[in-house]
């Protein structure tokens, strides 16, 4: 399969790892990686995950605490996680290695390369929190919510699938909104006059969350429903 010439945004990695993020990074990864050993067009879902057979999408998983915690609370579900910050990768690995996960896959780089893999219907949550909000005008065609990748999640979601968006910028939750308004597949799940301040049930917290209320800024979590086909 050809993967489609895209740019991609954002830091890929930061300060130098630490001594033991290096060795998970070097003798872990391979074990985890989503994409390890595949051949042909398509994901194998079923083979990645032999033990599970619900499966959940996580895009720009910063750290990984929730990827981590979500993964504790169900264990019957695969999780696919993507992040192409080296470090939260490093990061995410860490979190796995201490619970002894073994239900999910990382993908250290373009979401959007493992979303083309996947099977039509076979996601039954997707998970975009935090994403960088790209304030300026003239960067607003980088935000991860767009046209183009709101058509992949309408294919790769199953009928009934959630996809839960997090942040804490106005604007962004703004832009959110209205972009998932102008599609067909999705309908927004809550009541719109709470403002959606009221975490997921089994929200675990995360450090951007910490720090966007230590900072004054209220979050917003909204839930969209893939309508069925």
């Amino acid at each position: 399969m050809t993967t489609p010439q895209r740019n991609l945004y954002g830091r890929r990695r930061g300060p130098k790892l630490r001594d033991n993020r290096a060795t998970l990074m070097r003798d872990r990864m391979d074990h985890y990686a989503a994409l390890s050993g595949e051949t042909g067009d398509g994901l194998d879902l079923a083979a990645l995950f032999p033990e599970q057979r619900k499966f959940w999408l996580e895009v720009g998983f910063g750290a990984g605490e929730h990827v981590a915690a979500q993964a504790a609370q169900n264990p019957d579900v695969g999780i696919l996680a993507c992040e192409h910050y080296l470090n939260g990768v490093a990061s995410c690995l860490a979190h796995l290695e201490k619970a002894a996960l073994t239900n999910v896959r990382v993908h250290n780089g373009d979401a959007r390369d493992l979303m083309d893999r996947l099977p039509d219907g076979s996601l039954e949550r997707v998970f975009v929190l935090y994403p960088d909000p790209w304030p300026k005008a003239r960067h607003h065609k980088r935000r991860f919510i767009n046209p183009e990748n709101l058509e992949a999640f309408a294919r790769i979601m199953a009928d009934g699938a959630t996809l839960r968006v997090a942040s804490d910028i106005p604007d962004y939750i703004d832009w959110t909104l209205e972009h998932l308004a102008a599609r067909d597949e999705f309908v927004l799940l809550g009541d719109a006059e709470s403002g959606f301040r009221e975490p997921w049930s089994d929200w675990p917290g995360t450090r951007y969350e910490a720090k966007a209320l230590r900072e004054g800024r209220t979050p917003a979590y909204l839930t969209f429903q893939r309508k069925p086909r």
